[in-house]
């Protein structure tokens, strides 16, 4: 990198860049060891059982994929887990031959009570404890402009599918 290649990050970019990239990866990894400690569940699949309860116990998988940005078949697939584990529904949708409306069972939403305090806990301790109000607003701030820059992209689901 040369400071006249504009392709090349400046030492403040890239040390922000890795800062962020090193702390959601630390965040990630203690999240995932709470869900699969307390119920034996990935980060993906408390994400879908949050979105469902959040959204009044039902989306489409469309909405959940663009929702978690997550690919199509790897949300089938823990779609397929959560199914037989008890904790959602699939149906085909009676508005759109071509949705499936994914729904939260009570079981569901019973384990999603169940570990959400703890997953609050790690929040809180990893994440928000070491920062004041101001700061929390500023990054709410800043992480509202990034993701609505990102978001601004058509989302993943509204990607053509690759032919075999």
């Amino acid at each position: 990198m040369t400071d006249g290649d504009p392709q090349a990050l400046d030492p403040q970019q890239l040390g922000a860049y890795f800062a962020l990239m090193e702390a959601v990866s630390l965040l990630q990894h203690q999240v995932e060891q709470h869900l699969r400690a307390e119920a034996d569940i990935s980060t993906v699949q408390f994400q879908l059982l949050a979105r469902l309860a959040a959204d009044n116990g039902q989306l489409t998988m469309t909405q959940l994929a663009d929702g978690v940005v997550y690919s199509r078949s790897g949300l089938t697939y823990q779609a397929g887990l959560l199914e037989k584990a008890g904790l959602i529904t699939r149906t085909s949708s009676p508005d759109d031959e071509r949705a499936t409306l994914v729904t939260i069972t009570e079981k569901g939403l019973a384990l999603f009570g169940q570990i959400l305090p703890g997953h609050v806990q790690v929040v809180r301790r990893l994440l928000l404890d070491p920062l004041t109000e101001d700061d929390l607003h500023h990054l709410g701030d800043i992480m509202t402009r990034v993701r609505d820059n990102m978001r601004a992209q058509p989302p993943r689901s509204a990607a053509p599918r690759k032919r075999r």
